[in-house]
C-alpha cells in the first residue's frame, strides 16, 4: 500500500481488508454428540441431591427384604414376641438355624431345584424363539408375515386363566400334566406373544442400509441374525431375560395348577407350608426369603443392561 492510498482517509479509519483475507462465514456448530433426553436424564442424576433422594428411594425398596432376611435369622420365640428391627439391638440373638432347619426338609431343597428347573429351560427358550421369530417378523419377506404377526400381537389380550382348564385337559391327554415338562412349555406359550412383540419392534429398528451392506459382502441370514443382529439387540434381550425370568420365579398361579407334589416349586411349597403349619415362621422366613434373594441376584447382575434397552427407545 502507498502514501497516495492513504490519502485523504479520515484518521481512525482502518485499511480495508484484503478479500482473501476476510474470514468465511462459519455455519452452526453441529449438535454435539450426547445430548438428547439420554444425556440430559443423566446431568440430573449427577446432582448430589436427587441422588441422596435416589438412595433413599432405594433403601426404603429394601427394607422389606431386609426385614425378612433379619426374621430368618432370629428364632421363632423371637419373631413372635418382637419386631424384626429389635434384632439390631440384640445381634447375639442372630444365627442361621432357621436355615439348616430349612435344609434338613427335603422337600424344600427339592423345591428349589424345581423352580430352578422351570425357571431356566422356560426363559432361555423364550429368548432363543422370541428372537428368531422377532428378526423374521422384521426382516425377511414370507407369505402371511403381517398376518401371523397379527395374530401374535392379539394373543396378548388373551388371559392365562382362559388357557388354563383346556390345557390342563391337553396336558393330561399327552402325558404332561404334573410334570416340569408340562409346567416349563405353559411358560413358554404364553410368554411368546410379549416377547415376539418386544424383539421385533427392536430389531425393526435396525438401519435397513446395515443389512443391505452385510449382505451386499455374502453375509447369509443366519450370520447377520448372529453376528449383527443379536449384538445390536443385546439390551432388549436382556430385558426380556429380566423379565421372563421374574415372572417365571414368582409365578404360583400355572405351578399350582400344572404341578405335581413332586414337581411343585418353590412359591407353592412356601403356600403348603402355610396351609399345614400356620405361622410356621422359621421355615417360612428363610425359604421367601430364599425365593427372593434369587431374582434380585438376577435383576442387579442383569441392571446395565436393563437399563439400556429401557433407555434404547429414547435415543434413537
Amino acid at each position: 500500500m502507498t502514501l497516495s492510498d492513504t490519502a485523504g482517509r479520515e484518521p481512525g479509519a482502518s485499511a480495508a481488508t484484503p478479500a482473501t483475507a476476510t474470514p468465511a462465514k462459519t455455519s452452526p456448530a453441529p449438535r454435539r454428540a450426547g445430548r438428547g433426553p439420554a444425556a440430559w436424564l443423566a446431568k440430573k442424576l449427577s446432582n448430589g441431591l436427587i441422588q441422596a433422594f435416589l438412595l433413599l428411594i432405594g433403601l426404603i425398596w429394601l427394607t422389606p427384604a431386609a426385614g425378612l432376611f433379619m426374621s430368618s435369622l432370629r428364632s421363632e420365640e423371637d419373631n413372635s414376641t418382637s419386631g424384626w428391627w429389635k434384632a439390631f439391638t440384640s445381634p447375639s440373638s442372630l444365627s442361621f438355624d432357621n436355615y439348616q432347619e430349612l435344609l434338613k426338609q427335603s422337600d424344600m431343597v427339592q423345591a428349589f431345584w424345581n423352580t430352578v428347573a422351570i425357571s431356566v429351560p422356560a426363559t432361555v427358550l423364550v429368548v432363543v424363539i422370541a428372537a428368531l421369530a422377532g428378526y423374521a417378523f422384521a426382516w425377511l419377506d414370507f407369505p402371511g408375515r403381517d398376518w401371523v404377526f397379527l395374530v401374535v400381537v392379539a394373543m396378548l389380550v388373551v388371559p392365562v386363566q382362559i388357557g388354563l382348564l383346556p390345557v390342563s385337559k391337553l396336558f393330561g391327554s399327552l402325558g404332561l400334566f404334573g410334570s416340569i415338562p408340562g409346567v416349563v412349555l405353559f411358560h413358554v406359550a404364553y410368554g411368546l406373544p410379549f416377547a415376539i412383540f418386544l424383539l421385533r419392534n427392536y430389531f425393526a429398528e435396525i438401519p435397513r442400509e446395515m443389512l443391505e451392506a452385510a449382505r451386499m459382502d455374502g453375509g447369509t441370514e443366519w450370520r447377520i441374525f448372529t453376528r449383527l443382529v443379536l449384538p445390536l439387540g443385546r439390551p432388549a434381550i436382556a430385558s426380556l431375560t429380566i423379565f421372563q425370568f421374574l415372572w417365571v420365579w414368582n409365578d404360583m398361579l400355572v405351578a399350582l395348577i400344572f404341578a405335581d407334589n413332586e414337581s411343585q416349586p418353590l412359591t407353592v411349597a412356601l403356600q403348603t407350608q402355610t396351609r399345614q403349619f400356620g405361622s410356621n415362621i422359621g421355615v417360612l422366613a428363610p425359604g421367601a426369603f430364599l425365593s427372593l434373594v434369587v431374582p434380585l441376584v438376577v435383576f442387579f447382575a442383569f441392571q446395565k443392561h436393563f437399563v439400556q434397552g429401557v433407555m434404547a427407545g429414547s435415543v434413537k
